[in-house]
């Protein structure tokens, strides 16, 4: 939402914005690019009868500006049908899909076209290190999409991913995610067959050969394939992978060896999913190596927010446990015999349940320590539905870890900051603001 309504103020367009809550990233962001930000929803924030309300699925009926709209019979869309109306129709675009590694691939990708001056639009769910916003509309041909399984809207319960009209899809991984919207694996399953029986025949499906729920979506695809992994069936095979300080490098089948300045095998495989796409566009591979090489990342993807007294405090997006370990398992790479910190928020619709309450002690099992907060909206999930962190943390014990429960980020910064000593690294995996735990942390420590 963020990104498309930026890429919306460069084109011209008055932007306004309202949320329950804003913050930074994305909150300095709009305001440095002149979007109006309301924090809380109210009637008056539509006083100025915009042309088009964009309805963001994290709102719902009861919503006292969502009543307002529909009162009042003003025009509204979701943000898919705003792209599609808008943007997509006539255009070649490339949806990258899954439930891990969906910004970080979407990113590479379109860094790629952007170094290939192809001047591709994108609209990815971050801020990528290399572009100068996560959403940028041009008429180049190329549009470039995260494509998202979540809900379209309150009004329109398919995913958003449905709206995108590809041209060209890449399946990173599907695992079971987004519990309020999703009752179980199967239900996932169907979204992304529905998103394969819409790509043409002239277009390309690029899917992750290891993952077998991904493989299982495209069995019956009209359009053709590209099996990009590890595995020894893989038509375009992940190989020689080499792992130096901050820095990857693999042979990817035919197309060539790649040095990658991020680690662990999940960047590597986001990173072979878009060479693979951007061979299909006909890019030059030696035009892709370079792109791969330049490619600096995202935002709150194992992102340093600074390092005080040679304690490094890094900022992650991961929620789900798979995205979590896979974090811990780069890190030890990055950061050799350190002590490494785990601190977590439960916070997503998903890790807020108990959906993952056996998963989510082995995601920490490769940390030093580990600290978990109350989940975030308590009040808003029946008791015998919620995670139980304290049992989280007891399991995490249970494996010879230190562990501790705490209720939030003051209190956490409050019993961490003693523990830690030079060379520490602690990362903090959170899909909100966590209550500025980032710089509190460093002004504790320091």
């Amino acid at each position: 939402m963020g990104a498309v309504a930026a890429a919306l103020k460069d084109s011209g367009f008055v932007v306004t914005g309202s949320d329950e809550n804003v913050y930074p990233p994305m909150s300095t962001f709009l305001e440095s690019k002149g979007v109006k930000l309301m924090s809380g929803f109210s009637p008056d924030n539509l006083s100025h009868k915009p042309d088009l309300i964009v309805v963001g699925n994290a709102v719902s009926r009861g919503n006292e500006e969502v009543e307002a709209v529909l009162e009042q019979k003003l025009y509204y869309l979701s943000l898919p049908e705003t792209l599609k109306q808008f943007f997509l129709r006539g255009r070649h675009n490339l949806v990258v899909t899954g439930t891990h590694g969906k910004t970080t691939t979407t990113s590479l990708l379109a860094w790629i076209f952007e170094y290939a001056k192809k001047e591709p639009s994108f609209m990815i769910g971050g801020i990528p290190n290399n572009l100068p916003q996560g959403c940028v509309i041009r008429p180049s041909p190329h549009f470039i999409l995260e494509g998202d399984e979540y809900d379209t809207a309150f009004f329109d319960k398919r995913s958003k991913f449905i709206h995108y009209m590809p041209e060209l899809v890449i399946i990173n991984n599907i695992e079971f995610d987004h519990a309020d919207i999703f009752d179980s694996i199967d239900d996932i399953l169907l979204s992304f067959s529905r998103l394969v029986r819409i790509v043409p025949r002239n277009g390309m499906i690029v899917v992750n050969a290891d993952d077998i729920n991904a493989m299982s979506v495209v069995a019956t695809s009209p359009a053709p394939l590209v099996t990009v992994g590890f595995s020894p069936n893989a038509a375009i095979r992940i190989e020689q992978v080499r792992y130096t300080g901050s820095s990857s490098s693999f042979v990817l089948g035919d197309l060539g060896h790649y040095e990658l300045h991020m680690l662990g095998e999940f960047n590597i495989r986001n990173a072979a999913m878009a060479i693979a796409a951007a061979h299909f566009y006909q890019i030059p591979l030696a035009t892709i190596q370079e792109a791969v090489r330049f490619f600096k990342g995202v935002k709150r993807r194992q992102e340093v927010r600074g390092e005080v007294n040679g304690i490094t405090v890094i900022d992650d997006f991961g929620h789900h446990p798979s995205a979590i370990k896979q974090t811990f398992i780069g890190l030890k790479h990055m950061y050799p015999g350190r002590r490494i910190w785990g601190i977590f928020e439960p916070r997503s619709n998903t890790t807020r349940r108990n959906i993952f309450q056996k998963e989510l002690p082995d995601a920490f099992s490769e940390a030093y320590g580990v600290f978990i907060s109350q989940i975030h909206a308590l009040q808003k999930l029946k008791e015998e539905d919620r995670l139980n962190p304290e049992k989280v943390i007891a399991d995490i014990q249970a494996k010879g870890i230190k562990a501790y429960y705490e209720p939030d980020a003051d209190a956490i910064v409050s019993k961490l900051a003693p523990l830690t000593q030079k060379n520490d690294v602690i990362v903090i995996f959170s899909n909100g603001g966590f209550g500025n735990i980032h710089e509190k942390l460093l002004e504790a420590i320091k």
